[in-house]
């Protein structure tokens, strides 16, 4: 695919047209990127999970597709002629729809997706597969816990009795929940400032935390290892196999360009 080209394999149909499946920084970054690129059109889908999502420019659509067979209707309907996969890494089902939706339109598909966290000398991390793994490490890991996994993944410690949780999120999390549980509403990026301001405040023993990576929401990180706290770090899901990836937005810019 040439960006500057009107056309991407059909030559009858211009302008060619790129779905991002996005909602991430990775996402609105590309749009960007790709944004006013003649005989390009981008159109940028969210789930529609956040009240207030952060748009990127241009066309947007906000939704679900209704599955993979959904999602290659759309692919047809709308003449698509290569999807970017650029999601957030947790966000499996999205990412298995994709790669499916892909497979039976013959659309090409790439996976747009941030390098995970990697740990550093002095960080005391438990990894975990899953996040009703996590809750499974924490009675013996301490008692105050700072969630910050997503509001979504709030009901996998409902169980747990006998430990206070602090939950982060941008919108308010829905039941069920931890007994003890107090929320802060909250948007990043954060600052290390802050971090350690919040870990000392509400004197936190133990972070719970998605490998989600990022600048963004990697200071909880360097302020738990300067305190000397136990992290527990859910590790992402596997990218469907054989959709090839790339590690930032140039990289999936240059993708683009080759597809042609």
């Amino acid at each position: 695919m040439t960006l500057h080209s009107p056309t991407l394999h059909c030559p009858t149909r211009t302008p060619a047209h790129v779905l991002v499946l996005g909602g991430t920084t990775e996402g609105r970054t590309l749009a960007a990127a790709l944004d006013g690129r003649p005989g390009l059109r981008v159109t940028s889908s969210l789930a529609g999970r956040v009240a207030r999502p952060r748009l990127p420019v241009g066309q947007v659509r906000i939704g679900g597709f209704g599955g993979p067979d959904g999602l290659a209707a759309w692919l047809r309907t709308e003449a698509v002629d290569a999807v970017v996969d650029a999601t957030h890494p947790f966000a499996a089902g999205m990412s298995h729809n994709a790669a499916l939706a892909a497979a039976a339109t013959g659309v090409p598909l790439l996976v747009l997706r941030r390098p995970g966290f990697a740990p550093v000398a002095g960080d005391r991390w438990h990894l975990a597969p899953s996040l009703a793994a996590a809750a499974e490490l924490l009675p013996g890991l301490g008692r105050k816990v700072f969630l910050s996994s997503g509001r979504k993944g709030i009901g996998a410690f409902a169980h747990l009795e006998g430990l206070h949780f602090l939950a982060r999120s941008v919108d308010p999390p829905e039941p069920p929940m931890p007994s003890s549980l107090e929320v802060l509403l909250e948007r990043g990026p954060f600052t290390l400032d802050g971090e350690r301001a919040l870990l000392r405040e509400h004197r936190i023993d133990v972070l719970v935390t998605k490998d989600s990576g990022g600048a963004a929401t990697a200071p909880k990180l360097t302020a738990a290892r300067e305190l000397g706290l136990p992290v527990v770090v859910v590790e992402r899901p596997p990218v469907p196999e054989g959709v090839p990836v790339a590690a930032d937005v140039p990289g999936a810019v240059r993708w683009l360009e080759q597809l042609g």
